[in-house]
C-alpha cells in the first residue's frame, strides 16, 4: 500500500517542505530509502524500527520502500524520521492516511519512541508559515523555537505514540503558540563590559562610536597593551537592538547552524563572533561536506572580531572580500551551490610589527624591514580597501591608567548611535522599499549604501567637493576609498546632528583613512 505524508529539510538557511512517499509491497523484508538522502538518513532505519516497536505498535514484514521527493535535492539530518515512521503506519493501515494531509512532521526519533529536538526547525516553521492550510508537529524541546515565527501553526508532542494518538482522533495535542513578547525590541543589556573601563585612547573610542552608527568596518593597529582587544570588545555594548525582522533572520541561521538557545531562542542583542586565528577559510566562509553557515554569516546583523588579523592565514582573510561587497557569501560545490547571509561588521586589531613595538616611544622595535613587509603583506590592499576606518593606537600614557575620572559609559555613547541611525533611517526609508508584510533586507546605515544612494544622500557643496577631490589626490585614494570616506563623513555629520557634510566631516574621514598611505610607505 502507498501513504504519502510531509516533512522538511533545510537548504543554506531557507527550509524546503518535501514529500516523502511509503510503498509497502510483498517481497523480503527491509526498507531502503532513496531520493538523495545522506548517512543520517539511512540510518533512521535501524532508529524508526525500534521506535515503533517501543512505543506499542507494530513494524510491518513487508518490503518497503521510502522515496524522499524531489529527488533532485539532497536530504540530510534526522529530522524525516517522524514523517518516514507515521508513512510506514500510514501504509500498514495502523493510521488514518487522510490525518497526514495538510500536516508537515519534523522530529528525531529515539529507539524508545521519544521525538528529539532538531537543529534548522525555525527555518522550516518560517516556510510553513507561508503556505496555506498547513500544520507544523515538532518535538517538545523544539516548541519555543518555533514560537517565535509570527502566525505559526503547530503543535508540539514528546513521543511517536502521542503522535500516533493524535492521528487517530484519541488525543489532542497541544497546540505552540506565538510569543507576543518577541515583537518589543529593548535596548541590549550591558553586563561587564563597559566602554566606562577603558582609560584614555579618544581617538580610538571616536573611530568605536563612528563604526556603531553607520555600520562601518574598523582596524585598530598599536603595540600591545594599547587597549585594541578592550576597545573592539565593548562594541556590541554601544549598538543598537536587533528589529524584530533582524531577530528572526539571526535566529533562524543559528538554529540552522544547532547554536539557538532551547530556553531563550531568540535575543535583542547583535550576533558577536570571535574567531581563533586558526580557523579554516570553510570555518570562517560556511560550507563543508555536510554544510553550515560559518562565522560570517553567523555574525550576520552584529559584529565579526577577527583580533590578530595577520596571524590569519591569508587565503582565509581572502574569502571575507565577497562577503564585505554583497552582504552574503555563495559556496559552490559539485553537488550544489548554496547562498548565506553574511551582512556584517568587520572589526579587527592587530599588531604594526611582529614585535608589536613599532613606533613604540619607550620600546625599540627588533624587527628588520623585511620582516615587518612580510608581516603585514599578509593583508592584502584589496582586503584593506574594504575597511572603512583604519585607524593608530597609540600606548596607554602612566598618567591615563591613574586618572580616576570615570570617561563615558556605553550608555551616553549608544545614546548618540541610536539618534545617528534613527536619521540614517529617516534619509534613506525613501530609497529603500518599505512594507510591513516584507520589510526590508537591506539595513538603514551609511556603511550599506550603494552608489545611487551615496548620490542622493551625500550631494556636497562646490567648495566641500573641491576639497574631497585634493584630499583624496593627497592621500592617493581609489574610487572605493574615495566612497569609503564619504559614507564615513556622512555618518560624521549624523553624529553632529548635521544635514550637510562640512570640511571638517570630510577632515576626519580622510584622517581615519590616512593609515592607506603610511601602509604602502612601509611595504614599500
Amino acid at each position: 500500500m502507498l501513504a504519502r505524508t510531509l516533512a522538511g529539510t533545510v537548504v543554506g538557511v531557507e527550509g524546503r517542505v518535501i514529500q516523502v512517499e511509503v510503498d509497502l509491497s510483498p517481497g523480503l523484508p527491509g526498507v531502503t530509502v532513496v531520493g538523495l538522502p545522506d548517512t543520517i538518513v539511512q540510518e533512521s532505519r535501524e532508529r524508526i524500527r525500534s521506535a515503533i516497536r517501543n512505543s506499542g505498535l507494530t513494524f510491518p514484514i513487508r518490503r518497503i520502500t521510502v522515496n524522499l521527493a524531489p529527488a533532485t535535492l539532497r536530504k540530510g539530518g534526522g529530522a524525516l524520521d517522524l514523517a518516514i515512521a507515521l508513512g510506514i503506519l500510514a501504509g500498514s493501515e495502523q493510521i488514518p492516511q487522510e490525518a497526514l494531509e495538510r500536516l508537515i512532521f519534523w522530529g528525531e526519533l529515539g529507539l524508545d519512541g521519544a521525538l528529539r529536538p532538531v537543529s534548522g526547525l525555525l527555518a522550516l516553521a518560517c516556510c510553513a508559515q507561508a503556505t496555506v492550510d498547513r500544520e507544523l508537529i515538532v518535538p517538545e524541546a523544539n516548541a519555543k523555537e518555533a514560537s517565535i515565527v509570527p502566525g505559526i501553526r503547530a503543535r508540539q508532542s514528546a513521543n511517536l505514540g502521542d503522535v500516533v494518538g493524535f492521528l487517530r482522533g484519541e488525543i489532542d495535542l497541544d497546540r505552540v503558540e506565538h510569543r507576543q513578547s518577541v515583537a518589543t525590541a529593548s535596548p541590549p543589556v550591558t553586563e561587564t563590559l563597559d566602554l566606562a573601563d577603558v582609560r584614555g585612547q579618544p581617538g580610538a573610542r571616536r573611530a568605536l562610536e563612528i563604526a556603531a552608527a553607520g555600520n562601518h568596518n574598523l582596524l585598530l593597529v598599536g603595540p600591545p597593551g594599547s587597549g585594541k582587544t578592550m576597545l573592539l570588545s565593548r562594541l556590541p555594548s554601544i549598538l543598537p537592538p536587533l528589529s524584530l525582522y533582524e531577530k528572526l533572520e539571526v535566529a533562524r541561521i543559528h538554529s540552522v547552524a544547532g547554536l539557538l538557545s532551547s530556553t531563550n531562542p531568540i535575543s535583542d542583542t547583535r550576533p558577536f563572533r570571535t574567531p581563533h586565528h586558526t580557523a579554516s577559510d570553510v570555518a570562517l566562509i560556511g560550507g563543508g561536506r555536510n554544510p553550515r553557515p560559518g562565522e560570517v554569516s553567523l555574525a550576520h546583523r552584529g559584529v565579526l572580531f577577527l583580533d590578530e588579523l595577520p596571524e590569519f592565514k591569508r587565503n582565509t582573510l581572502e574569502v571575507l572580500r565577497q562577503p564585505l561587497s554583497d552582504g552574503q557569501v555563495t559556496v559552490a560545490r559539485a553537488q550544489a551551490s548554496l547562498t548565506y547571509p553574511a551582512d556584517f561588521c568587520l572589526v579587527a586589531a592587530m599588531n604594526p610589527c611582529p614585535c608589536g613595538n613599532r613606533g613604540h616611544p619607550d620600546r625599540p622595535c627588533r624587527c628588520s624591514s623585511l620582516a615587518v613587509r612580510r608581516y603585514l603583506s599578509r593583508i592584502s590592499g584589496p582586503l584593506l580597501e574594504r575597511i572603512d576606518l583604519c585607524v593608530e593606537v597609540p600606548p596607554v600614557s602612566p598618567d591615563s591608567l591613574t586618572d580616576q575620572s570615570l570617561a563615558e559609559s556605553s550608555e551616553v555613547v549608544r545614546d548618540r548611535v541610536m539618534k545617528a541611525r534613527q536619521l540614517q533611517a529617516q534619509r534613506l526609508s525613501g530609497v529603500y522599499r518599505k512594507s510591513s508584510d516584507q520589510p526590508p533586507s537591506q539595513p538603514f546605515t551609511n556603511g550599506r549604501m550603494k552608489p545611487h544612494e551615496l548620490r542622493t544622500t551625500c550631494s556636497l557643496s562646490v567648495g566641500v567637493r573641491d576639497y574631497l577631490g585634493r584630499m583624496a589626490r593627497i592621500a592617493g585614494l581609489s574610487a572605493r576609498g574615495y566612497e569609503k570616506v564619504l559614507k564615513v563623513a556622512r555618518t560624521i555629520a549624523d553624529l553632529d546632528r548635521q544635514e550637510t557634510i562640512a570640511k571638517a566631516h570630510i577632515a576626519e574621514a580622510i584622517h581615519h583613512r590616512s593609515l592607506d598611505t603610511r601602509w604602502s610607505e612601509r611595504m614599500g
